[in-house]
Formats: structure tokens, sequence, C-alpha cells
């Protein structure tokens, strides 16, 4: 069991601040992504959870049992970060081991320890080398598998696919997806790509400046943002935000008329998904009328983009849609799936 608890958590560093009063309960095996841009405070709440840092306010508790005093090592919690930190002079078998000796385990059960968590990251053949002959995604798998022999309550990952390619992130990706499923342990997992936090978590954390903008399921922050900034930073492309102004239920802005949404009248910000528009084929006028700014195909589709008042707007069109940059598009929105945010706050209107 490893429930975690953190009651109004701020770190303060004189008049800077890191995290400001962080709330939350993550449950017993649960998937946590800690989602935002580089110095929003994600790591900095992981570090306080591991005892890296200490809280400025607040308490951290794991199953009710206040853990703030705790030394890092007396927490058991296991970290693997975005440098490997391996041994060079060990060979993978030691590297994996090494937390056994520190800790005191029985000798006699590291062999058996050492290879069952090395046949969950598939590094049985490499048992014998050394971290210098290994690719950067075998150096994950072992730091990896270093954290799962330690068996610990609690995983803490930080960033640990930002240093490898493309390629090498979606494989690995699907191995520590797997691999929670299979250890069911409380994972805390902080990364800057939005796709590591949709395809992993059971739950999402969005920060900016420090600050919790919402958490909920990858669908529920999907669908729902609670603001611009969430909207912005989730999906790919992100939503599509545009500026105007609405008037007895009218959205205008350059090249743009959307009738029927439910708003008071006065500036908005108007919210759609380049999936839920579509380019109108029948030569008929849609919502937005403006000309080509780019066109992107991407094997399945093609993204069309206007740009509308220096708004890039992006639409999926069928991988067959042809045209010509500077060519008159007409875009239709589906009005069912718009979203409306204050223009001030960039806060969700509605329920």
């Amino acid at each position: 069991m490893a429930e975690i608890q953190l009651r109004n958590i701020s770190k303060r560093w004189g008049s800077f601040v890191g995290v400001e009063n962080f709330d939350l309960t993550i449950a017993d095996k649960e998937f946590l992504v800690l989602l935002g841009p580089s110095g929003c405070g994600k790591t900095t709440t992981m570090r306080m959870i591991a005892g890296l840092e200490d809280a400025t306010e607040g308490d951290i508790l794991v199953d009710g049992t206040k853990v703030n005093d705790l030394e890092p090592k007396d927490r058991d919690v296991a970290m693997v970060f975005q440098s490997y930190a391996l041994y060079p002079n060990m060979n993978v078998y030691e590297n994996i081991r090494f937390p056994l000796k520190v800790r005191g385990i029985d000798p006699k059960t590291h062999d058996e320890k050492v290879r069952r968590a090395s046949a969950m990251v598939e590094l049985d053949d490499f048992l014998h080398r050394k971290p210098a002959e290994l690719s950067g995604g075998q150096r994950q798998r072992v730091a990896l598998a270093r954290a799962i022999v330690r068996e610990p309550n609690v995983f803490l990952m930080d960033e640990p696919l930002s240093n490898l390619d493309a390629k090498l992130r979606v494989s690995t990706r699907a191995q520590i997806k797997n691999l929670s499923h299979e250890l069911a342990v409380t994972t805390i997992y902080v990364t800057h790509d939005q796709i590591e936090a949709m395809t992993l978590a059971d739950r999402v954390v969005i920060m900016k400046q420090g600050v919790v903008q919402q958490v909920g399921t990858p669908v529920e922050i999907y669908d729902r943002p609670a603001n611009t900034f969430v909207a912005s930073f989730i999906g790919s492309p992100a939503m599509n935000l545009i500026e105007g102004s609405i008037e007895n239920g009218v959205f205008r802005a350059k090249y743009t008329e959307v009738h029927g949404l439910d708003a008071p009248d006065g500036p908005i910000t108007l919210g759609f998904r380049a999936e839920d528009a579509s380019v109108v084929h029948d030569g008929s006028k849609g919502e937005i009328n403006a000309p080509i700014y780019t066109l992107e195909l991407l094997g399945d589709s093609t993204m069309v983009s206007v740009r509308l008042a220096g708004q890039l707007v992006s639409v999926k069109a069928d991988k067959t849609f042809r045209a010509e940059i500077d060519d008159t598009v007409s875009l239709h929105i589906h009005t069912d799936h718009c979203h409306l945010f204050d223009a001030k706050t960039g806060a969700r209107l509605g329920e």
C-alpha cells in the first residue's frame, strides 16, 4: 500500500515560488503524471516527495504517516532520472544489484531478484556488459531494472525518456506502461511531453509557474480543458484558439462567424480541435473562410492551416485533399465540440 497525500505543500526560495499550495491525494497503485513546461514546478514537487527538497509549507503523508522529516533513504521510494546515473566500472548485473547490497538485503536472494528485474526490461543478454557498451535505450532500461529490484512502495520517474530518440521513446514508453501494469506500484512520473502524459497516466496534473491548472484523466483533460493554457498544452496539434467576440449567440473574428453559441455578449476565446472541424467540399460557406497558410501531409490525413489575425488555425482534412497555399478554403466547425473561454482570465466558461 502506498497512498500519497500532498497537503497544501509549497516550495519557495526567498521571493521565488517553485510550487504553490499543491493539494492532492495519489491513490495506491495509481500512475500519476506531472506535466508542464520547464520551470513549472513538476520536478520540485517530485523532489519534495523523495525528500531531496524540503517543503517550505505543507505536509507529505505516505499511507497516513507524515514523512516530511524522513531522510530520502527512509521513504521507500525508487527514482529513475533523465540521466541514467549508472556506475561505469560495474557491469549491468552489478548495477542492478547495487541497491540490494546498499540496503543490506540477504545476498542469497540477490541473483533471483536481479534476474527477475532484468527479465522484465529484456536485459538478460546484456548483464555482462559495462554501461559504455550499451545504447541510450539499454542504459535507461538498466536504470529501470535498478529501481524495480528494490521493490519500493513508490516509483518516481523524472523525464526518463527525454534523452532517447523518437523511436526509442515509443518502445520504452510502451515498456514503462506494461511495467506499471505488471508491478502495480504507485508511480509519479514527470514530463513536459504531453503524448507521454496522455498515453501513460491514470491521471494527469498540469502545472504552470508552480500552480496546478487541472487534475483529471487524460480523456477529461483533452475533452474539457479548464483554461486556455491547458487547451494549448494538450493535443497534437494543440487546440485552436480564436480571439473574438460574441453578440446574440454569434461569434465573430477575422474570416470567422460561428452561430448558435450559448455565452454572454462580449470578448471571448473560441476553441476547437483540428479533428472537430472539416473542409467544406460542396461549394457552401463554412464558419471560417480564409486563404490557406500551409498544408502538411501526415500520411493518414492532411493538416490544413489558415491564419486569422496572427493566430494559426489547423483542421484535419482527408489525405487526398489537394490545394495550393493562398487558395481560399472554407472550414466547417462542429459547434457541439466548441469550447468557450473567458477572454481575460482564460478560464473555461459553462458547466
